[in-house]
């Protein structure tokens, strides 16, 4: 085999070895908040409001609530970021990010707001 041939195959196996990593480095798996809290990378849990108190920060930065599981866990979720609309009236959240020091700090929330899913009555 030619150098040249062997150098292109080089470079190409190097490059979907990087895209490779590249791609699973990019992936949030849904887990439950028991395997959140021992997750190295971010990580997407998903639950609903434990209780209807939302509360800001004392620097108002971040909005602090409590997200409970399917199987009636809960856990304080912090928020750096504008409450969501409807986040009071959602029937089901999507936090994404790390569990740390007993809390999960969330960069991102995905809020299913019911009258988005509401027909149109039809008279």
């Amino acid at each position: 085999m030619k150098k040249s041939r062997m150098l292109c195959l080089v470079v190409v196996a190097g490059f979907i070895a990087y895209n490779i990593f590249i791609y699973q480095s990019s992936l949030t798996p849904y887990v439950t908040f028991a395997q959140a809290r021992s997750a190295k990378s971010a990580v997407q849990v998903k639950g609903t409001l434990a209780t209807p108190i939302i509360a800001q920060t004392e620097d108002r930065q971040a909005i602090v609530f409590a997200l409970r599981d399917e199987a009636g866990e809960e856990v304080t979720v912090i928020y750096r970021g504008a409450k969501p609309d409807g986040l009071e009236q959602a029937t089901g959240i999507v936090a994404v990010g790390k569990y740390t020091s007993g809390q999960f700090l969330a960069d991102k929330l995905l809020v299913k707001c019911p009258s988005k899913y509401q027909g149109s009555v039809n008279k």
